[in-house]
Formats: structure tokens, C-alpha cells, sequence
């Protein structure tokens, strides 16, 4: 079957014969003729399969050039519905005047409130915006004739069953609606059940997929040695370059970050980069100029780098097929290459489902030790070193070593051993960041299988400061730092894993505060302490009803009593690496 054989006008023909499509993917042969004859439709199929088009041709063909809008697709994470908006554009370039508008948290109103004051037919967005601008009267829902829920279990997942609700109550009842989803767990049953009419059932069944030019490994790490241990892997790593998967934008850019201001020519992307932008830092790693790229699941897709040996899953995919498209990011046309994921003690059940989809068992392997990456270190050196000498010209330096062996009386082994620590970045033995003053590490810790334990160090084992123990009591609050704000608490914390810049995008994206308003951040397990100034009872309402991850904000002035449930693991609060729910992919 191609696509001409499918009911679509001409126009949305031609615009599919444009994009290069010839074949009509399985979702899209069963999902398009039930659409465009007004069925209602389930769809259950994985994430890749061509769910866009499936429901976005019919969603097209059935609008007007008639100003206002007419059709809405809720995706749960802001590049979701960036890459849905997108692919929707494309093909109604082909139509008479239909325009798209991509809606989204922690992004400006003004942009998309003009869009649909200028008459965009279709909607592409998050549920808290598409929320938010419909309280505010900007986005009316009474011309919709065609509603649509894509990734409805992720939906659920990340918590906006009560926003759902609250949107679908205002579809109008002769809409079309359909609802797709990578699995169809119970509470997809429910939804389908009480929103749609008379559903067609469509599933796809996920294939099988194994790459058999990547060698599979994992690694067992603590969540907080992640960080390090990823160091290490790529210090240790022969690997041309490489590609470190996390769960959201957030996170691209604080690791690279990181890895940049340990000398890893390193680079984000996520669905947030922009298109030329985007292919710049493509060409800088196919050139070489960068050599990791540190990249959310949506932002890889369609990659083909022929530089990538090694696929790090520095977070594990929430849905095993994620996983097969991440690691067939090395091993293409013929190539080899090598899958590390890092799973941390509680996670390893999660492997069962991936070592399931692929039919591959992974390998166990085990984070190089500091030794194993000086060694690394030394030897690439040497290799160098070789070169080196075959240029001659080096009477200098057999000068200076002549001199530092008479008048220090050093031996020559010593000498070369000293220099090439210096060469690695070895400057010798350092108090540890994790101790008081004065207490030295000795020796790291492993169990039996290599992971990581403990540390031990000079005058006794490891163990945490006094405020580091166990569940202490948080101190009283102290004054905020900023003149004329006040400390508020909001209901998410460490576990959640936000980190400030999750805060700060919810808090002026969803509660409209500027900035500079905000002061000091405190994240605790279980909750943080905000800063605001001049923080208004509507703002605040705004505020509370914002998600993160898919938790209300609930935000409340603090009043500086402890908090047993919410005591920090780490005595102060810490940062995290996670962003609103809005931002997520």
C-alpha cells in the first residue's frame, strides 16, 4: 500500500510525496481511514512508528481556512509538542491558509497568545499552558472539532490526569478523538473509555530489535558517583567520540557543563536547540572539534554520526524501545561500536524489560579506578612521546635534566615519573571535598563487583559529617537574603529531581514573576525554600497550581519549623538535574 491509496486529499499527498514518504507505516495504514470517516480511534504504538502523521494528515484534512481554532493535540513534555507542531507545519504548507501554534510552559505568552488572536486553526500543546491560556480567555475551545492525546500513558505518568480531565470537559461532544499511547496500561483503558465513543482499536505490536554491531554493557552506580564515574569512562575511553543520553534538557546542559570544565570538549542538545544551531554542533563532532555530545532522546533522533564508537546511557530510558534507538546511534552501516548504561542499585530491575526487547544480554563492567585512568592517561602520553623524540631537537630539555639530577641529586626515573604525573593532571595527593580539613583519602572502596562503596582515608572510615547524617532536622529558618522577599516552600524537592533551574523556569514561566524577584533556592529531599519578592496572591495562586514532574507546586510562606518527612539526607540543600515538567522530554 502507498499513500495514494489512502482517503487524503491531493494537497496532503503531495506535501507526504515532498517529505520523501513513500510507505505508509503500520499505525499510519490502520489509524488514517477510521480518522477520516469521524471514528473515534485508539492507537497503541511505540514512539517512532509515525503516530504524528497518523493522526495529523486526518487532523489536517478535515480544516478550514476559517480563522479559529479547530483542533488540539496535547503532548505531555514541551519538545513533544515541538516535534509534533513541527511535523504538522510541514504538511500544512501545503494548504490554503492553515496555520499551526505550538503552546508550552516557561516560555513567553506573547508569542502564542498572538498566534491564536491571529487565528491559528490548530493547537499543539502542554496540558499546564494549554490550561493556563484558556483561564486567561485566550484559548477557546468551542470550534474544536478534532482532539487528540498523544503519549497518553506518559501523560498519566508524569501526573496531568486532573488537567486532562479539566481540558476534555470542554471539547465539544460531536469532536472527534483519539488517543495514542506506547502501552495501554489500565488507566489508558479508563481514559479511553470516558472520553472517546465507540473507539477503533488499533495496536501495533513493537518488534523485536537487536543491534548486533554493539557490544551491550552496564555498570551498577550510585546516583550520586554518576557523575564521576562518567569522568572516568570517557578519560578511559578509546572511542573516537561519544554520545551521553539523559532524560531532559536540564540535564544536557549541566553535564556538559561539567565535562567542559574538566577539558571534554563537550556540547547539549536537546529539542530546545535550535535548527541552525543544531547543525553546527553536528558539524563540530563530525569534525572533531567536539567529541561528546550530551543529548536528550528526542534531539538524537535521525543522528548519524560516523564518529561515535560509544552510546553512554548516563540515565536509563523510561521505555526499553528508547534504549534500541539510543545505542543504534554507534554501530551504523557496518560500523562496531559499544552501549554503556549505568544503572543505579535500584534500577536493575529494569533490564529484565531491555535485555527482553533486544534478545541481547548485556555485559556486566566496572568504572575505571583513579589508577586505571592515570595509567590511560600515562600511556596515551607515551604513545605520544615516541613521536616526540623522532623530531630530534630536544637538546633543551637533556640541558634541564642534567641540571635538576646535579643539583637535586633526583634519579632520572624519578624525574620522568614526577613529569608525567604533571603531563596527566596529577598533581599529587589533595584533601578530599568529601572530608573535613586534614583528613586525607587513602584508598577507595569497591564490594566484590567493583561498585563503588566507600572511601577510606587517613584516621578512619569514611562517614558522614554531623550534618550530613540521616534525616537531621532542618535549622530554623534563617532571614532571606534579599531585601524585601520572603521565603516560600513549594512541595518538590531532591526526589523529585528538580534542580533550581526547574524552580525558576516554573516559577516565572506558569506564575508570570520576573527574575530578578527570585532569590535564594534551598533544596531539600522532599521540598525547597524559594525567595520572592512582592509575591502576590494571584501570582501565588498561578504558582501553586504549577508542575513539576507532574507535582503541584502547592506553594506556601515558610515559617522556619522543622520538618521531620522533608529533613535534608545532606543537611543543606542540594542541586539536582531536573527541570519543570513542561521542559522534559
Amino acid at each position: 500500500m502507498s499513500f495514494v491509496d489512502l482517503p487524503l486529499p491531493q494537497p496532503l499527498l503531495d506535501a507526504v510525496d515532498a517529505a520523501g514518504y513513500r510507505e505508509p507505516t503500520e499505525i499510519q495504514r490502520e489509524a488514517i481511514g477510521p480518522l477520516m470517516e469521524g471514528r473515534d480511534l485508539v492507537g497503541v504504538a511505540q514512539t517512532g512508528t509515525g503516530k504524528t502523521a497518523a493522526f495529523g494528515l486526518p487532523l489536517l484534512a478535515q480544516v478550514t481556512s476559517q480563522p479559529g481554532l479547530q483542533a488540539l493535540v496535547l503532548a505531555p513534555t514541551r519538545e513533544l509538542a515541538q516535534q509534533s507542531a513541527k511535523a504538522l507545519e510541514e504538511f500544512a504548507r501545503a494548504l490554503d491558509d492553515v496555520r499551526v501554534v505550538c503552546v508550552y510552559g516557561g516560555s513567553a505568552y506573547g508569542p502564542q497568545i498572538g498566534a491564536l488572536r491571529r487565528g491559528a486553526q490548530v493547537c499543539v500543546g502542554t496540558p499546564g499552558r494549554v490550561i493556563d491560556l484558556m483561564e486567561r480567555g485566550e484559548l477557546v475551545l468551542d470550534g474544536v472539532d478534532f482532539f487528540v492525546l498523544d503519549e497518553a500513558d506518559e501523560m498519566l505518568r508524569m501526573g496531568f490526569a486532573e488537567d486532562v480531565e479539566q481540558i476534555s470537559a470542554f471539547i465539544p461532544d460531536g469532536a472527534r478523538k483519539a488517543l495514542f499511547s506506547a502501552t495501554m496500561p489500565p488507566a489508558i483503558l479508563k481514559v479511553a473509555d470516558r472520553y472517546l465513543t465507540d473507539p477503533v482499536s488499533i495496536e501495533v505490536a513493537p518488534q523485536s530489535s537487536t543491534v548486533d554491531t554493539v557490544t551491550q554493557t552496564y555498570a551498577v552506580v550510585p546516583f550520586k558517583f554518576k557523575m564521576e564515574a562518567l569522568q572516568r569512562v570517557l578519560a578511559t575511553s578509546d572511542a573516537d567520540a561519544a554520545i551521553v543520553f539523559v532524560r531532559t534538557r536540564a540535564d544536557a546542559e549541566e553535564i556538559a557543563t561539567d565535562l567542559q570544565q574538566v577539558g571534554i570538549k563537550a556540547a547539549a542538545l536537546s529539542g530546545d536547540v535550535a535548527q541552525d544551531e543544531r547543525e553546527r554542533i553536528i558539524a563540530r563532532l563530525r569534525s572533531a572539534k567536539l567529541d561528546v555530545l550530551v543529548a536528550t532522546d528526542v534531539a538524537a533522533r535521525g543522528l548519524d554520526v560516523e564518529r561515535l564508537g560509544l552510546v553512554i546511557n548516563y540515565d536509563v530510558p523510561r521505555e526499553a524501545e528508547a534504549y534500541v534507538h539510543r545505542i543504534g546511534r554507534t554501530g551504523r552501516a557496518g560500523r562496531t561500536g559499544t552501549a554503556l548504561t549505568f544503572f543505579t542499585p535500584r534500577e536493575r530491575y529494569r533490564m529484565t524489560k531491555i535485555v527482553s526487547l533486544t534478545g541481547t544480554e548485556m555485559t556486566e563492567t566496572f568504572i575505571p579506578s583513579p589508577a586505571q585512568v592515570a595509567a590511560h592517561r600515562a600511556q596515551a602520553l607515551l604513545n605520544r612521546c615516541g613521536q616526540r623524540l623522532d623530531q630530534a631537537e630536544l637538546e633543551v630539555y637533556y640541558h634541564a635534566l642534567q641540571d635538576i639530577q646535579r643539583t637535586q641529586g633526583l634519579d632520572i626515573g624519578d624525574i620522568a615519573a614526577a613529569l608525567l604525573a604533571l603531563a596527566c593532571g596529577d598533581a599529587g595527593p589533595t584533601p578530599s571535598k568529601r572530608t573535613s580539613p586534614g583528613r586525607i583519602r587513602r584508598e577507595e572502596k569497591v564490594d566484590e563487583w567493583g561498585r563503588f562503596v566507600s572511601a577510606s582515608f587517613e584516621g578512619g572510615r569514611d562517614k558522614a559529617p554531623k550534618s550530613g547524617r540521616k534525616n537531621p532536622r532542618r535549622q530554623a529558618s534563617r532571614p532571606p537574603s534579599m531585601r524585601g522577599a520572603r521565603r516560600y516552600r513549594i512541595e518538590v524537592g531532591k526526589r523529585d529531581g528538580v534542580g533550581p533551574g526547574a524552580i525558576v523556569g516554573a516559577i516565572t514561566g506558569e506564575g508570570g514573576i520576573p527574575g530578578k524577584a527570585l532569590g535564594s533556592i534551598d533544596i531539600y529531599p522532599s521540598f525547597s525554600l524559594v525567595e520572592i519578592a512582592n509575591l502576590d496572591h494571584s501570582s501565588a495562586a498561578k504558582i501553586a497550581r504549577a508542575r513539576i514532574g507532574g507535582r503541584a507546586l502547592k506553594i506556601r510562606e515558610d515559617r522556619g519549623r522543622p520538618d521531620r518527612a522533608g529533613s535534608p539526607r545532606a543537611g543543606r540543600g542540594t542541586k539536582s538535574r531536573k527541570k519543570p515538567r513542561e521542559q522534559r522530554d
